[in-house]
């Protein structure tokens, strides 16, 4: 046992690792050996490293202490050397003052933090809305397509008791220039033996002319102008008959054909869209 303690040089490094920190005096690991060798010379003048030399250098707990055997004692101090950063340039001039009460500033301070709180908020929504808009702006329709979402049609190329078909919207457009005798039989039409009750004149904003979409309601064919039993438009398709005010009268179609929105700028115009 005592020559293995004697050559432990070999077994330092892993006896090192099983050292303690203890925060008092050194205390040895394994019990001294006296063993007759060369005379060691000591300075005398050097103080010796113990507890009463480190007294006054230590902190509070005292040093920490590291022993190993045939390895140097290790002295380790708490970190009390370690420099807390100065925030001070980034603290408020009424706080910096330590033995000044923060409340007699509170009301600068407070006014201040509002302030920048709605400042930010009016930014956040003007730029909410800014964004929600050119989003929205960006799936309207684009300038040329607006250019075709109005028709402009002159009525005297319409001879009296003919319809004429336009595009509009990438839909049939029907525009019948009605004969007197149409208009009278229209009016007199009896809303109790129409499918879809409707009278002619809010189908019409000038009775001479009607003016409306050349779909059919049922599955979306298009009708025949100045045909069917009612002498209005007739769908071949699956027998709708419409009358001269595109009132639906016979067939499995539900619905009269729609009106488009449309003004008359004069007499001899008329602007659908």
């Amino acid at each position: 046992m005592l020559s293995l303690a004697a050559r432990s040089g070999a077994f330092s490094p892993y006896l090192q690792a099983t050292n303690f920190v203890v925060a008092g005096p050194l205390k040895a690991l394994a019990p001294g050996v006296v063993m007759k060798g060369e005379q060691m010379l000591l300075d005398t003048k050097k103080p010796f490293l113990c507890r009463e030399s480190l007294d006054g250098q230590s902190p509070k707990t005292g040093p920490a202490v590291s022993v190993s055997i045939n390895a140097r004692a290790g002295i380790r101090f708490a970190h009390t050397d370690i420099k807390i950063p100065d925030f001070s340039d980034y603290r408020r001039p009424e706080v910096l003052d330590p033995k000044k009460s923060s409340q007699e500033s509170s009301e600068s301070r407070k006014t201040f933090s509002y302030l920048f709180t709605g400042a930010t908020a009016v930014v956040g929504v003007y730029t909410a809305k800014t964004v929600v808009t050119q989003f929205i702006s960006s799936m309207s329709a684009s300038a040329d397509v607006l250019a075709l979402s109005k028709i402009e049609i002159k009525l005297g190329d319409i001879p009296e008791g003919k319809n004429m078909t336009f595009k509009w919207r990438g839909k049939p457009l029907f525009v019948r220039h009605r004969t007197d005798k149409e208009i009278e039989v229209e009016t007199a039409v009896n809303l109790a033996e129409l499918r879809d009750p409707e009278h002619d004149k809010d189908r019409v904003l000038n009775p001479k002319w009607v003016i409306v979409i050349g779909v059919c309601t049922h599955l979306g064919c298009v009708p025949i102008a100045n045909a069917g039993d009612w002498g209005g438009y007739y769908c071949p398709c699956h027998g709708s008959h419409y009358d001269a005010s595109g009132r639906i009268r016979k067939g499995p179609a539900p619905l009269n054909l729609e009106v488009p929105f449309y003004e008359f700028p004069d007499d001899d115009t008329v602007i659908v869209g």
